[in-house]
């Protein structure tokens, strides 16, 4: 693995870690539970698939795992984004986190066309 792929992988489980302690320090009300509970599964996803992507058997299983990690950023964007909307959770962390999942999709997006790119030439 090259060591812009390994960074990636130590970015994405550090985004993962802020998400759960994020989650976890949430009101115990239904909806703001609801909601957590959406964005940890995404939130998380997104390093887990990443790490997958980077252990795939070929570049189509590759650019496939990668789209899995781009839709599963771009949900967490959403998630943050009603966070942030609603002004749920701390502010500072949240608006932390939605800043860090706009350039994760975005890197993600980019490797994704990327590697699309590559298997057409």
């Amino acid at each position: 693995m090259n060591p812009e792929s390994a960074e990636l992988e130590r970015r994405t489980k550090a985004f993962a870690l802020r998400i759960i302690r994020f989650v976890g320090a949430l009101s115990k009300e239904r909806t703001t539970q609801v909601l957590g509970t959406q964005l940890l599964k995404a939130g998380t996803s997104i390093g887990a698939n990443y790490r997958e992507a980077n252990r795939a058997e070929s570049r189509d299983d590759f650019i496939h795992k990668v789209g899995i990690v781009e839709k599963e950023a771009a949900e967490t964007q959403y998630w943050l984004e009603l966070f942030e909307e609603a002004r749920i959770g701390n502010e500072d962390e949240r608006k932390w986190l939605l800043q860090e999942a706009t350039e994760l999709l975005a890197i993600f997006t980019r490797i994704g066309k990327t590697a699309k790119a590559r298997r057409s030439r």
